[in-house]
């Protein structure tokens, strides 16, 4: 018999369950590593939970942490609704707001820690907002109260353009040029496998419903302390526009990260680990 190097497994659990969300069941797919506060981690648009995956193996994070991605509904391994083939899919501020509470309903998670990037960086400072009570804190990667689009969403669902190709093409430009290829290539294979029109969908939250400069300096950051992360090289959610709603937001706080894009836990993780370990310790203490 030859001999066989035992199998070094990564300490994440992933599982399936089913929720409703807008009225209709879905089933969902959440991976989760650690224990103490949860800490929900919501994905980018038009990719999936497997962005986390470096959070979720590091002890500095897990030891006090239990560090939870789920797949939104249409994404990653998660299923669209039953009929899913007669819609076409699209974002709404209301209906991604209310996808996170029922998903921490379900799970049961009390005060949890949610932390977002891009689309979900923009939804947790909503939650600040509308449901201060509900969480320990927010944690916005590359999320503002106001962005602006800069290319046309058309290309994004057509029947001669392969879809996942042309959304790792346009979001290619966003990830840092010091950034290791091999976490950049692993970051645009997530949106190579995208499914049709999804990454279109999300961008109708992202970049259309989700404004709300005018309300978001009613955020109470002693209710539900804010704290918002920027790449230095993201020309999306610029650092500029990261600021501008820090400056919205009293008492929350803003760090720009050197040397980092729109993608800072999937595209350099051992970077973003030292801007992210000291606001999880912050927030711990």
């Amino acid at each position: 018999m030859p001999d066989f190097e035992p199998i070094k497994f990564e300490p994440i659990t992933g599982r399936y369950f089913t929720m409703n969300v807008d009225g209709d069941p879905v089933r969902v797919y959440v991976e989760e590593a650690g224990a103490g506060t949860p800490l929900v981690c919501l994905h980018t648009a038009g990719s999936d939970g497997r962005q986390f995956r470096h959070l979720m193996t590091d002890p500095a994070v897990t030891d006090h942490f239990r560090v939870i991605a789920f797949d939104m509904p249409w994404h990653g391994k998660s299923n669209p609704p039953v009929g899913w083939e007669d819609q076409e899919y699209q974002l709404t501020t209301d209906l991604y707001r209310d996808t996170v509470l029922a998903f921490c309903d379900a799970m049961a998670l009390e005060n949890p820690v949610v932390m977002g990037c891009s689309m979900g960086g923009r939804i947790v400072l909503h939650l600040a907002l509308d449901h201060p009570d509900r969480f320990k804190a927010v944690i916005a990667l590359e999320g503002a109260d106001r962005l602006e689009g800069y290319y046309d969403l058309e290309w994004l669902h057509r029947p001669d353009v392969h879809g996942g190709e042309v959304a790792a093409g346009f979001v290619s430009g966003q990830v840092a040029p010091q950034s290791p290829d091999e976490f950049r290539w692993e970051t645009l294979w997530h949106y190579m496998q995208g499914g049709p029109g999804i990454f279109k969908g999300d961008l109708h939250f992202y970049w259309v419903d989700g404004h709300f400069d005018d309300r978001s300096a009613k955020i109470d950051t002693s209710r539900c302390p804010v704290y918002l992360l920027s790449g230095e090289y993201d020309s999306s959610c610029t650092p500029e526009r990261t600021e501008a709603t820090a400056a919205r937001i009293k008492g929350s706080s803003a760090t720009v990260m050197p040397g980092i894009g729109h993608f800072p836990m999937s595209e350099n993780p051992a970077l973003f680990r030292e801007f992210i370990l000291p606001v999880l310790e912050k927030i711990r203490s």
